[in-house]
């Protein structure tokens, strides 16, 4: 199985902290956001790792990765515009086989997933967390082991359980992402995607403890980089 990293945008929530550095290099405790996402791959056997972002960032993740820090081999796209988080799975088609993990280069996972990081007879699985601001987030609603629905950012969420930047695919996503049209945002959503899958019945889940964190706000770097700390004292 391959990785692919997301890690474009604009890091409007972290601002004015990324006006003029990308929030992957930020650091979560002593270490660069970007290396969290790429370990979370590397812990669950992916030793061949797709980075995406823009063309302004690209060339640090370069310099970034290209040392000993990792056993892994990197490749690198550029996402030409920012057109959403399947647009720019969709970048991946000539780099994977067949099934691939996706982890966004925000999110940071603090425990060993790499039992999760695979799939069985369906097409595609999602990982969940409870959290308490779901209302932030994609939420499942999930009844008798199922997947119902998907919905992003919802008002009156029916659940909370977030789903987490960490989604496995086999190739028949990219069929999925040509057919998707943009939402009122301008953006080919993910969960437009994850939402294909549920209407197929093809889509696995799986839930995790406390140990993830969306690094994308303030409040969650500051809570995923004092978690690092308690876990190396």
């Amino acid at each position: 199985m391959k990785g692919v990293v997301l890690a474009g945008g604009r890091g409007t929530r972290l601002r004015p902290m990324t006006r003029i550095v990308n929030k992957h290099v930020l650091p979560i405790y002593d270490k660069p956001m970007m290396y969290y996402p790429v370990q979370t791959l590397v812990s669950a056997g992916i030793d061949e790792i797709l980075v995406i972002s823009n063309a302004e960032h690209i060339g640090k993740y370069i310099e970034l990765l290209e040392g000993e820090d990792f056993d892994a081999d990197f490749q690198y796209l550029v996402q030409s515009e920012p057109n959403g988080i399947a647009h720019a799975v969709s970048l991946a088609e000539g780099f994977v086989d067949d099934q691939f993990a996706v982890v966004l280069g925000d999110n940071i996972i603090l425990e060993d997933v790499s039992e999760s990081i695979s799939l069985n007879d369906e097409s595609a699985k999602i990982l969940l967390k409870q959290v308490d601001e779901p209302t932030a987030y994609g939420v499942a609603q999930v009844r008798n082991g199922r997947v119902e629905s998907l919905k992003e950012k919802p008002e009156s969420p029916q659940s909370d359980l977030a789903v987490i930047g960490l989604y496995i695919y086999d190739n028949s996503v990219f069929d999925i992402i040509r057919d998707l049209e943009p939402s009122d945002r301008g953006e080919y959503e993910i969960t437009d995607v994850n939402q294909r899958y549920v209407e197929r019945e093809e889509l696995a889940y799986e839930e995790i403890d406390d140990k993830w964190f969306d690094a994308g706000t303030p409040e969650g770097l500051f809570k995923a980089s004092r978690k690092v700390r308690e876990q190396q004292s």
